[in-house]
C-alpha cells in the first residue's frame, strides 16, 4: 500500500559513510552547462542541479533518468553550525519500467527498494542509520500509495533551512526547527503556536507540523 524508494547504503570509509542514501551528489562544472533552473532558496542561480540529478542517479544506481520527468520538492540548508554543510537540492522521479539497479561496490556498497515505513522502522530498530533529510522525506513519502500521486502533490520546493537545539535529560538528542515553526528563531520547545520540525532523541525520531497552538512534553 506504498510506493517504493531506491535507497544506497555509502561506504563506511567514506564521508557519510555507511549511511543508507537516496541516489545523489554534488554538481560537477559539466551539469552547470544544462540550461535547465531550478528555483533555490539560498539566492543561487539553480543551474546544474537537474543535470546532476540525472547523472548522479546514472553513475550511482545504473538508472537512466533521462526521459524521465523530475520534480523538484525540496531545497535543504543544514545549519551554520555545522563544520561542513551541503546546499541539496531533492528531486522526485518515478523509475523507468522494469529497472535494474548497477551499484559500483565501492563508493555504493549496498542498495534496496524498500517502502518508507519499512525504511523508517529500519531505522528506528537501529538496523540503519540516515540522516535527518532523509528521516523527514520519507515521513513524507509514507502517506502516497503511488508515485504519481506523490508528484502530484509537489507544487513548488519547500526550504527546509534548518535551525538546531539540542536536548539533555534522560532523552537526549536534538530538535531541527524550520521556517513556519512558532520556534524557528527562538528555538523554544514548548511555545504555542503552528510546529514545523523535527525531533531526533535517543528514544524515538518524529515529525512534528501543525498550525494549531498544542504543545509538545519532553
Amino acid at each position: 500500500n506504498e510506493i517504493e524508494v531506491l535507497m544506497l547504503r555509502r561506504n563506511s570509509k567514506i564521508y557519510f559513510g555507511g549511511m543508507w542514501v537516496f541516489p545523489g551528489g554534488k554538481v560537477d562544472p559539466v551539469d552547470r552547462t544544462d540550461s535547465r533552473k531550478v528555483r533555490v532558496c539560498d539566492g543561487g542561480d539553480g543551474l546544474g542541479f537537474h543535470a546532476a540529478a540525472i547523472r548522479e542517479a546514472r553513475e550511482e544506481a545504473g538508472i537512466d533518468l533521462r526521459d524521465c520527468e523530475l520534480h523538484h520538492f525540496a531545497h535543504w540548508l543544514p545549519p551554520a553550525i555545522r563544520p561542513k554543510r551541503f546546499s541539496t537540492q531533492f528531486f522526485l522521479a518515478k523509475a523507468p519500467y522494469q529497472t535494474d539497479v548497477s551499484i559500483d561496490h565501492g563508493e555504493i556498497t549496498e542498495h534496496h527498494w524498500m517502502t518508507p515505513s519499512e525504511a523508517l522502522q529500519l531505522r528506528s530498530n537501529g538496523e540503519i542509520e540516515i540522516v535527518t533529510p532523509t528521516f523527514c522525506t520519507l515521513n513524507w513519502l509514507q502517506s502516497f500509495t503511488h508515485v504519481d500521486d506523490a508528484c502530484s502533490a509537489i507544487q513548488e520546493p519547500e526550504c527546509f533551512h534548518t535551525h538546531i537545539k539540542e536536548v539533555g535529560g534522560r532523552d537526549p538528542g536534538m530538535v531541527a526547527f524550520y521556517a513556519g515553526d512558532v520556534s524557528y528563531d527562538s528555538l523554544d520547545l514548548t511555545a504555542p503556536g503552528p510546529r514545523r520540525r523535527c525531533y531526533m532523541l535517543k528514544s524515538k525520531w518524529w515529525w512534528e507540523e501543525h498550525s494549531g497552538d498544542e504543545t509538545a512534553s519532553l
